[in-house]
């Protein structure tokens, strides 16, 4: 008997924070994948940005106030930062649009039949959203640069600062990827998931700093424009880019953009991680 128990060796228990990074990781690849074999995916996902570019830029340049400045070169880089921001958020529709259809097609209960992490199919894939995200990020740069956009040329910023704000800008798309989860887990069809996810994002976006500066809204308005965590980091984006900001304002967010926009940024993502993972695992209990 003795020798049988030494001869049999039980398996160390796996690491599960180890485990859960392994899965993690085989879900995104399988996802970047998929990517790859339907490229049509990536270059609609590009056209919206780039249009967003192209019209802004040459329909509202020269027509808008920034500070006491209605220079087009000026709008055109005040514009950048929110367009950047805006593209990284709208990707929370196409995310939750995704893993409904992965609920809708039964994907998500043969992945949980697998003895896999239970999180690590979500965290996959919001992992493989954010590396399309970030490259729709250097292909809008490239157009931006193209259209005339240019980070500060005062000396106020340098390569590092720059890498810092898109590094804010994919914490934020991240985050928000999260809540595209939690919106692909709470309905049936990915239709229902694509039209959810826009439609709270168009007052997110639009009623910030993005497009305008904030000291033309209305007190109230400027209140909620100012302490949204999207503008927060449109702001931070353009510190570290050293373009032309928004007129002073009071408001923490707007005095300490960095800080808040990390801070918000890492908030919302544990906030819906925590959620969207709780509501898998009841979803498909």
């Amino acid at each position: 008997m003795s020798a049988v128990t030494d001869t049999v060796r039980v398996a160390p228990a796996a690491n599960p924070v180890s485990q859960s990074i392994r899965d993690s990781m085989v879900v995104a690849k399988r996802n970047l994948i998929r990517m790859s074999r339907i490229p049509e995916m990536i270059i609609y996902g590009l056209i919206q940005p780039i249009m967003f570019v192209v019209l802004f830029t040459y329909v509202f340049g020269g027509s808008m106030q920034i500070g006491s400045s209605t220079s087009a070169v000026d709008y055109k880089n005040f514009l950048m930062a929110g367009i950047f921001a805006q593209t990284v958020t709208f990707a929370t529709a196409s995310s939750g649009a995704g893993i409904a259809d992965d609920m809708h097609k039964g994907l998500i209960d043969r992945f949980r039949s697998l003895p896999m992490a239970r999180g690590a199919v979500l965290t996959g894939r919001t992992l493989a959203d954010s590396v399309q995200t970030a490259l729709t990020l250097v292909v809008l740069a490239v157009v931006a640069l193209l259209v005339g956009w240019r980070v500060g040329s005062d000396g106020s910023t340098n390569a590092g600062k720059v890498l810092g704000a898109f590094g804010l800008l994919l914490l934020l798309g991240y985050a928000f990827t999260w809540i595209g989860a939690l919106i692909g887990m709470s309905v049936r069809t990915p239709e229902a998931a694509t039209s959810s996810g826009l439609i709270w994002l168009f007052p997110v976006t639009f009623i910030s700093n993005a497009f305008v500066d904030t000291s033309h809204m209305t007190p109230w308005l400027r209140h909620i424009a100012e302490w949204n965590p999207f503008s927060a980091t449109v702001q931070a984006c353009r510190v570290l880019f050293a373009n032309p900001g928004q007129s002073p304002s009071d408001a923490w967010p707007m005095q300490h953009p960095v800080w808040a926009s990390l801070i918000y940024s890492v908030l919302i993502l544990v906030v819906f991680r925590t959620l969207a993972v709780r509501k898998y695992r009841s979803a498909t209990a």
